[in-house]
């Protein structure tokens, strides 16, 4: 993955993406700043990032994605756009010590 340079549209681009923190900090992290953008983009900002960013940085961005930030619908759309077929099932938290496989006899499967 690129080291996304520090352009005035770019660092607008990345508050407007990821609204929650400075957008200095949000380019230092370039596969949570993908990831938040091919979840919440909109074809203009799409269009500024893809100036500096190739597929394969998409592509690097999906198998490195942080937990929570994609919908299920971006997940797919993303994975397919990038040829990442069959689309892998969408990155999960990990809870040190706790059993990651569902429990299959549970009331709630």
């Amino acid at each position: 993955m690129i080291a996304l340079p520090h352009t005035a549209e770019l660092l607008d681009v990345a508050r407007r993406v990821v609204w929650f923190q400075d957008g200095e900090e949000t380019l230092q992290h370039p596969h949570a700043f993908l990831a938040y953008l091919m979840t919440f983009t909109t074809p203009s900002d799409y269009a500024i990032v893809r100036r500096y960013v190739s597929l394969d940085d998409f592509r690097s961005a999906l198998e490195h994605a942080p937990p929570g930030v994609f919908d299920i619908r971006s997940w797919h759309y993303w994975n397919i756009v990038c040829g990442r077929t069959p689309v892998p099932p969408l990155p999960q938290r990990k809870i040190p010590g706790a059993d990651p496989a569902p429990h299959s006899n549970s009331r709630w499967s």
